[in-house]
């Protein structure tokens, strides 16, 4: 099986620069997109053999996720629990006879921290939500999380200690994640590779120099890892700031 990530930075934008060519070519059994940037009805992608489900943001042009699966799900849920309502299109789980698909856009700090409250407390809810459906089948959670969890996860880690994303509670929140049955399935594989990263800003020439952070991840129950087969970053792939993440995995 093979499943793909991808903050595609509107979904709009993206396909005029090339979105569906990559789609078609890597031909993934599940999709998943965040920052789709748009309310119902304002595209109609064309994608034959794939079921969509939408997650959309109460504000216009902002957040939202979707996923596209070749296979139709046994259930679909939006948001992360009824304990914590939010209107920001964050989140879809996909039930299969396996495993839940859960594909996430995890909140940003923000620049001045104003928003790191609420991203703990949406953390702390998501391992609750996650531990729950992880006590049920295995999970394969992925997305955006907005966090680089070590240092080897970003170009200039001691220049950005402390900044959004890089602060030490967000990278807490990751550690108590995978220290509680959950793989970083990139690190699984390449525990020490440096310098592969999933986003990088629209700075001049960042992306062309490799000033970049690896945020996207596809991380997975543990009793998973004797099923995975490998993961790869897109990096070449453009379109977007940020590139597609793929997850293989014998399912």
């Amino acid at each position: 099986m093979k499943i793909v990530t991808w903050n595609v930075n509107g979904i709009r934008a993206c396909v005029k620069k090339g979105f569906l060519d990559f789609f078609e070519s890597i031909d993934a059994d599940i999709f998943c997109i965040q920052e789709s940037k748009l309310q119902e009805g304002q595209i109609q992608l064309e994608l034959d053999g794939y079921h969509q489900f939408w997650n959309y943001a109460e504000k216009k042009g902002y957040s939202g996720t979707a996923v596209f699966s070749k296979q139709k799900p046994l259930s679909v849920v939006y948001g992360i629990g009824e304990d914590f309502p939010e209107n920001e299109g964050r989140a879809i789980t996909l039930e299969f006879e396996q495993f839940y698909l859960v594909n996430v856009y995890t909140p940003n700090s923000k620049r001045d921290l104003s928003r790191l409250t609420y991203r703990i407390e949406w953390e702390k809810q998501l391992k609750q939500y996650l531990a729950g459906l992880d006590a049920q089948k295995p999970v394969i959670y992925c997305g955006d999380l907005n966090v680089a969890h070590q240092e080897i996860d970003l170009k200039n880690a001691k220049s950005n200690i402390g900044n959004s994303g890089f602060t030490e509670e967000e990278r807490g929140e990751m550690s108590r994640l995978l220290s509680n049955g959950f793989i970083d399935t990139f690190r699984y594989f390449y525990p020490e590779k440096t310098d592969v990263y999933t986003w990088w800003s629209y700075m001049a020439k960042v992306r062309e120099r490799n000033i970049g952070w690896r945020i996207d991840y596809f991380i997975v129950s543990e009793r998973l890892k004797d099923k995975l087969v490998d993961t790869d970053i897109h990096c070449s792939v453009m379109g977007s700031d940020h590139c597609p993440v793929q997850l293989s995995i014998n399912l």
